[in-house]
């Protein structure tokens, strides 16, 4: 322990509970050897900063972090931003990293590859080999060899465990089998800016930049049953003596205008005259940009990354209607988690302003989860789980695990999973389709102790 002065209330008791964390800081994100007593962190003299937690006079050595980090919650059905936090102090930084930054998402791209493949006919039950896989490209420095964060290869992996535990050779092969130019024109529906996406197969693993706020609008279209939505921060301006000025109008979800034509838009629109201060300002509808059919798989998928994958520490909130999923960068870089329900989607991204690495397994699950946990507590109180409603067009069958495909009746370790009628699996005795088979000759699937954390 150790004893501290505080000019407002004199000698204070700094006890080594307070102390123990402070192990000192190396190069590449590494920590040095714990301290084994104050003497280690602490000498006659240093001017420290403490701050109370837990217990009334309970105080602890504390720190300004040189990490940064950003949040940002915006409504699904509207685009209304709910929360902003650009970094940890506006004082000492006026950089807004929920608008400004662009970072590499890592795995948190990996969603919008997916319900790519899943537009173009994949299912969550189509099979790619998980195994090595090297690139050569003059356009390179070097060869490529991508492999998985657990630096493991797995096999024949279905989709949906491929997302779950967010395996990195599973989506650079699908990514290949879809196209590229394909997948940049579908990702862009999600608001992403085409020009701005690698044209290479690394898009797979999220190498482009962007904001935590183009992030968190691309994952509203999950949150929302595949309407984009703009996000936006002014609700209404009135002058000091209460005249309207401003009214937003933003494009709002409609999830039963689909079966509305043009004209009937039009004709709704005609009866519609100048907005008064007291009546609703008329609704514009947001475009669908996904079909219920693929949200609806996607946030199946999501929701396991929560359940048992790489975002498994949200189940702490004791939700059944999470979603999210996790994304790490080289050299744990960057962290990220984003999430949503029906209700409420949020985007946390963790990283220095100047990057450097986080420190060894400083994962999106592990340094921005909890972050986003903390919020989400706190945000969703008072609002009921609402699961997404199972849309027409979609079926429940039994399948093998192993081959994805249809498993005959009294099959002991069959599972169920959903597809759309027109993309059911043949059974067991019939060939799979090519693009289930995708990849080199299959081996064997061996057993994993966890899912790991992604990265690239």
């Amino acid at each position: 322990s150790a004893r501290v002065y505080e000019p407002r209330r004199g000698i204070l008791q700094l006890d080594w509970s307070g102390l123990s964390w402070a192990a000192p800081a190396r190069p590449g994100g590494r920590t040095g050897k714990a301290p084994k007593q104050a003497a280690d962190i602490l000498a006659r003299g240093d001017v420290i900063r403490i701050a109370e937690r837990g217990k009334k006079d309970q105080w602890h050595l504390v720190q300004v972090p040189t990490v940064e980090g950003a949040l940002v919650s915006v409504s699904p059905h509207d685009g209304a931003i709910r929360a902003l936090v650009g970094g940890f102090n506006f004082s000492a930084s006026k950089f807004n990293r929920v608008v400004q930054a662009e970072r590499q998402p890592g795995s948190n791209f990996k969603p919008f590859i997916y319900s790519a493949g899943l537009e173009k006919g994949f299912t969550p039950a189509s099979l790619i080999n998980d195994a090595p896989v090297v690139f050569e490209d003059e356009g390179l420095e070097a060869t490529w060899r991508p492999e998985n964060y657990s630096g493991r290869v797995f096999g024949p992996t279905r989709l949906r465990e491929a997302l779950v535990k967010s395996r990195n050779l599973v989506s650079i092969r699908l990514l290949r089998a879809m196209g590229i130019s394909y997948a940049i024109n579908y990702v862009s529906r999600f608001g992403f800016d085409k020009s701005r996406l690698p044209r290479d197969l690394s898009l797979a693993l999220g190498s482009g930049a962007v904001t935590p706020l183009e992030i968190v609008t691309g994952y509203a279209v999950f949150a929302n049953n595949g309407f984009r939505v703009k996000p936006w921060f002014i609700e209404r301006i009135e002058d000091p003596n209460g005249e309207l000025l401003y009214q937003a109008e933003p494009a709002t979800v409609c999830r039963h205008c689909d079966e509305m034509t043009a004209a009937e838009r039009a004709e709704q629109a005609a009866f519609v005259g100048p907005p008064r201060r007291d009546e609703q300002v008329p609704v514009n509808i947001a475009p669908r940009v996904a079909s219920a059919q693929n949200i609806y798989l996607m946030r199946s998928m999501m929701r396991d990354v929560i359940q048992r994958g790489t975002g498994r520490r949200a189940r702490v909130l004791h939700r059944s209607d999470l979603a999210g999923k996790t994304g790490t960068t080289n050299d744990q870089h960057d962290a990220w988690f984003s999430g949503f329900t029906s209700d409420l989607v949020t985007t946390v991204w963790v990283g220095f302003d100047r990057p450097q690495p986080l420190g060894e397994r400083e994962t999106g699950g592990r340094a921005a989860l909890p972050m986003w946990i903390g919020y989400m507590r706190e945000a969703l109180k008072g609002l009921p789980p609402r699961p997404l409603e199972r849309p027409p067009g979609l079926v429940t069958v039994r399948i093998d695990p192993k081959t994805g495909l249809l498993a005959p009746a009294g099959f002991p370790k069959a599972i169920f999973e959903t597809f759309r009628v027109e993309n059911v699996p043949a059974a067991l005795e019939e060939e799979a389709p090519a693009y289930r088979r995708e990849g080199s000759e299959q081996a064997p699937r061996p057993a994993e102790d966890e899912a790991p954390e992604e990265l690239f």
